[in-house]
């Protein structure tokens, strides 16, 4: 049981234990596969060796948003070579419905169809191609029904998937009824692809005793491997999960990385053969839900400083046609539709309105970036009509440290670091000389007007489903003293792995490459909550940080019952371990600790504390935590055209204590970037039959390294650490960054608003495509000719 590492003398290892550890918490290592992903070594799950006797899946998808299916053929099917199996609903040998939270998603449509897209019958052969042509061979017939297509009208018939819901504060109808000054305005607010690099994908072996080895790109493989058992009719003992890393989620592999795995399941359970299913980018986007669209209502009033006095929002929610993850998501666009002001006086109504159209789902920010954008469009609104800085109107609504610190959820804002971060990012980003340096240049500007925007975040971070907030994770210690990880979530690029990873090097005080972190994988750690609400690290991290530690106090308490030291008298550092004079290599105590037979293995086990949220009586602590940040971002536009340039963004963002900075400040930039794509140019168009007509890269636009600002300063917030004990008292960053693409949002607002002296809101829907922007100039010229010529001032009522 020698160790593998040289020998080194005592100097060398006294040197060594004095020394700092280079890879634990706080340090900025790059990502654990970012050598594999740059040269595409990395595996992902097509780029695994085919099994032999592999099948190919290929899914037929409804061409009606909504009819009844009154026939179906599938022996054209069988004159393609290479098929093996042609299916429809009838064949699936257990539960049809794989919905993730409430009945709705049949695996294959059942009798009718609620979507344009949805699959109708599949088709396994030895090729995707034979799998294709079979499919399209099948004759199917419908009788068209009515479809409901758009949010406005499902919200006028009351065409829900569930009961609305609502939060309320104070007496809200009262306030505005009393207040000097009152808006009402709409605002649509656009959905957003994925466009995730890897699509959905799902690899399956049958094994013995009627299992299943299931191969996904999921964020959630506790949740695949009940589906693929609830399809097969089979205990989830039965079926095996593994997950190494995806090539992206963004919440979009969340509930919808189960189709592909459960359809793969059932012909690998019919022919006994292995099977995949990729899907094609085409049929990927017609499949799967996008982030949710949102109609939004408002009507606010006010003081003549802009504070608020009273408002009521109507949060409209596009769910598609079944209820997927919808009810939450449009809890939490409720939640955070205070972004980071005291309310006061509040009505929060959130709708969940059906449409016959895919399934929208979970997407970075999970309905908080919609109802953030909606309070921000009000703030701007307040701004334009009292002729006040936007950003003033923002600070002056601020939730208060003291007082003013109750949410209309009646959570209390606590350890509050909007206003310092707004200060500092004000000063750092020279907002106010800025500000009057481009009120200067659209004075003499006709044709180009420059915007500015500095907008905050408030993120409650928890899962809104209060069960979801566990986490578990395994620890193993061999006697060379290497080290084997595993945890319940689940790598898609964002760096999990590593910060875990540099965890449990931080509780042995061992180098990284010590540890070895394998697939997820739900026979080494059972029951996994979904990688998603910014949870990834919060959770597996701290589950990870105990099990490591659990083994750490074995450690500890071996050495000093063998040594005859008292436990104080043993100190980690560097790889080594000093037993009050005397100085060992982690891996000599290891092979001491094993001889001496002392379990060198543990599970860990997390679970949030002081969440509670009682949804009947809408009030709670449905958060542990809030991250907070603040981003200025500047644009220049074209008049004549509508096209504009984003020119300058500074952003200041709150981690608590940073686990890596690298990653944290990558995840910054990325969710901003993917922030600014969803609210300027990604555009999900349909036809009118309820046809998706931007469904690839030639018609759906996401931000490419143009796109990102000449100027991107990024910083992380020093010195506040998280006052709960998270672990090692970070805080979470997958999501918030995504608002601050905002800012962008509101720059342009602010660019059109100067067309007309900035006396009117244009109240540009989003994404603000160059058309929207060129519209909005439009507007503002056509109220400002009619304010010169009214008698009276045009107001934002009036207009």
């Amino acid at each position: 049981m020698s160790s593998t590492l040289p020998a080194r003398t005592p100097e060398e290892m006294a040197a060594a234990f004095a020394a700092g550890l280079a890879t634990g918490v706080g340090k900025p290592l790059k990502h654990e596969s970012a050598d594999k992903h740059v040269s595409g070594e990395a595996l992902y799950i097509d780029d695994r060796l085919e099994f032999p006797n592999q099948l190919h899946v290929y899914a037929r998808m409804s061409e009606h948003a909504h009819a009844r299916i009154t026939h179906i053929d599938l022996l054209p099917c069988y004159q393609i070579p290479g098929v093996a199996l042609a299916i429809t609903a009838a064949d699936v040998p257990g539960q049809l419905d794989i919905g993730a939270v409430l009945p709705g998603d049949p695996l294959l449509a059942d009798g009718e169809v609620q979507y344009l897209g949805q699959p109708v019958l599949a088709v396994a052969a030895t090729s995707l191609d034979a799998a294709r042509r079979a499919a399209q061979a099948a004759i199917v017939k419908y009788e068209p029904l009515e479809a409901i297509l758009d949010v406005k009208e499902a919200l006028r018939r009351e065409h829900f998937i569930s009961p609305s819901h609502s939060h309320r504060i104070g007496d809200a109808a009262a306030a505005l009824a009393a207040a000097p000054h009152r808006l009402q305005g709409e605002l649509a607010i656009g959905g957003q692809e994925h466009f995730y690099l890897e699509t959905q994908v799902a690899s399956v072996m049958p094994t013995e005793d009627g299992g299943m080895l299931v191969y996904s790109s999921t964020q959630n493989p506790t949740e695949v491997q009940k589906q693929v058992a609830e399809v097969l009719g089979v205990a989830m003992n039965k079926v095996t999960v593994d997950m190494r890393r995806m090539g992206g989620g963004f919440g979009g592999k969340e509930s919808q990385a189960g189709m592909p795995a459960a359809l793969c399941a059932v012909f690998a359970h019919l022919t006994g053969r292995p099977v995949k299913m990729r899907l094609p980018r085409f049929e990927d986007m017609h499949m799967t839900g996008k982030r949710h669209p949102f109609h939004v209502e408002y009507d606010v009033g006010f003081d003549d400083d802009g504070r608020l006095l009273g408002i009521r929002f109507e949060l409209a929610g596009n769910c598609g046609y079944s209820p997927d993850l919808s009810n939450a998501i449009i809890d939490r666009a409720m939640f955070h539709a205070d972004n980071a002001y005291f309310l006061g006086n509040a009505q929060i109504t959130g709708h969940r309105c059906k449409t016959h159209l895919a399934s929208n789902t979970a997407y970075r920010g999970f309905g908080g970036p919609q109802g953030m954008l909606a309070i921000e469009n009000v703030m701007d609104a307040i701004a334009r009509h009292r002729g006040l800085d936007p950003l003033e109107v923002r600070r002056r609504n601020y939730y208060g440290k003291e007082t003013r610190n109750l949410t209309h959820y009646h959570q209390v804002v606590e350890d509050n670091l909007l206003d310092e971060t707004t200060t500092d990012l004000a000063a750092s980003s020279d907002y106010q000389a800025r500000r009057e340096a481009i009120r200067d240049f659209n004075r003499n500007s006709p044709v180009l007007k420059k915007g500015l925007a500095l907008t905050p975040v408030k993120f409650g971070i928890s899962f809104t489903s209060s069960f979801l907030n566990q986490g578990g994770a395994l620890v193993n210690v061999y006697t060379d003293g290497s080290i084997h990880l595993n945890h319940g979530g689940t790598e898609m690029g964002q760096g999990l792995n590593t910060k875990v990873a540099q965890v449990v090097a931080e509780v042995f005080q061992v180098d990284m490459a010590r540890i070895q972190i394998t697939a997820t994988n739900t026979d080494k750690v059972p029951n996994t909550s979904p990688t998603a609400a910014s949870s990834g690290t919060d959770l597996n991290g701290k589950a990870a940080q105990n099990a490591a530690q659990t083994i750490k106090d074995r450690l500890i308490d071996f050495a000093s019952r063998h040594f005859h030291v008292g436990s104080e008298e043993v100190d980690f550092r560097n790889g080594h371990v000093r037993v009050r004079e005397r100085l060992l290599s982690f891996e000599e105590l290891i092979q001491l600790a094993y001889v001496g037979q002392v379990s060198l293995s543990s599970t860990g086990y997390y679970r949030t504390p002081k969440i509670h949220y009682d949804r009947d009586q809408a009030r709670g602590r449905p958060f542990y935590y809030y991250a907070f940040g603040a981003a200025c971002s500047e644009v220049v536009i074209d008049t004549l055209t509508g096209e504009y340039r984003l020119l300058r963004t500074d952003i200041l963002h709150d981690v608590g204590a940073s686990l890596n900075p690298a990653i944290d400040i990558g995840q910054v930039e990325g969710g901003f970037v993917q922030g600014l794509g969803w609210l300027t140019m990604e555009e999900l168009v349909w036809s009118d039959a309820g046809k998706l007509l931007t469904a690839g890269p030639s018609t759906y636009k996401i931000p490419a390294v143009s796109d990102v600002p000449p100027v991107l300063r990024v910083r992380l917030v020093e010195n506040r650490q998280n006052p709960e004990a998270t672990v090692f008292h970070s805080k979470a960053v997958g999501e918030p960054p995504f608002m601050l693409g905002i800012s962008v949002w509101c720059a342009l607002q602010d660019a059109v608003a100067s067309v007309a002296d900035y006396r009117f809101h244009p109240a540009l829907d989003a994404p603000a495509t160059p058309e929207r922007v060129l519209w909005g100039v439009e507007r503002m010229r056509r109220l400002a000719a009619e304010a010169q010529a009214a008698p009276l001032p045009v107001t934002e009522e009036s207009a």
